[in-house]
């Protein structure tokens, strides 16, 4: 009989080699969307069953509104798009019109209790010619990620709510605290960042095929 080390060593290396397995399975499909809409550029370093680990690269700035308090997702998030669909069709500095972009984001840090309201913030992608100067307003503040932002996403389709937005958040959350890649990369939130992000790649009046992800910011790689 193995001694109860080499079976515990074996198991480890059995649960490896299938993260090793997973990883060489396909990346995400690029969202249909970003065919036709700009959407920010990033890399795949690590695709897992349930998950994959990219690196948005260059410094790229965002706008996002101020923070919003709710005890619903649904009404934040489209609070948040009200205004940043304002500032993109000309509220803004230099009345300027703004193409739209994809995704649309929102940074989510959950109440502590039940009769908390949680905090959101909307995000909006500026698009690549306007990314050294963008027009500003006082209703969106520019928020800018590093040269290699790192971030562990997950896929899911329909339409976000309260429901399975937090489902799908601690999958991934599950997801990469069993992952073999946690133990050698920080998994641990940047500090006065949200707990996750939602991204989502659709229009409200687009029904099909919907692509939404939820995201983690990671310290490094």
């Amino acid at each position: 009989m193995f001694p109860i080390r080499w079976l515990s060593s074996l198991l480890v290396i059995g649960v490896q080699f299938l993260f090793i397995q997973n990883a060489w399975s396909k990346p995400y499909e690029m969202p249909t969307n970003c065919k036709r809409l700009e959407c920010p550029s990033y890399v795949v370093l690590h695709h897992f069953n349930e998950f994959e680990i990219r690196s948005y690269q260059g410094h790229t700035i965002w706008m996002s509104t101020k923070e919003i308090s709710s005890n619903s997702y649904k009404e934040a998030a489209n609070e948040g798009f009200e205004t940043l669909f304002d500032y993109i069709q000309g509220k803004n500095n230099v009345h300027m019109k703004i193409e739209m972009t994809a995704p649309v984001l929102v940074d989510i840090v959950p109440s502590s209790s039940p009769l908390c309201n949680s905090t959101f913030a909307v995000k909006f992608y500026v698009p690549k010619k306007h990314q050294k100067k963008p027009p500003v307003s006082s209703q969106v503040e520019p928020e800018q990620w590093p040269g290699n932002q790192y971030v562990a996403a997950r896929r899911f389709g329909g339409f976000m709510n309260d429901s399975n937005v937090a489902m799908e958040a601690l999958a991934l959350k599950e997801s990469l605290e069993k992952s073999p890649w946690a133990s050698r990369t920080s998994l641990k939130r940047r500090k006065g960042s949200s707990e996750f992000t939602v991204a989502g790649y659709d229009s409200p009046y687009e029904y099909d095929n919907r692509v939404n992800e939820v995201m983690i910011f990671l310290n490094d790689y």
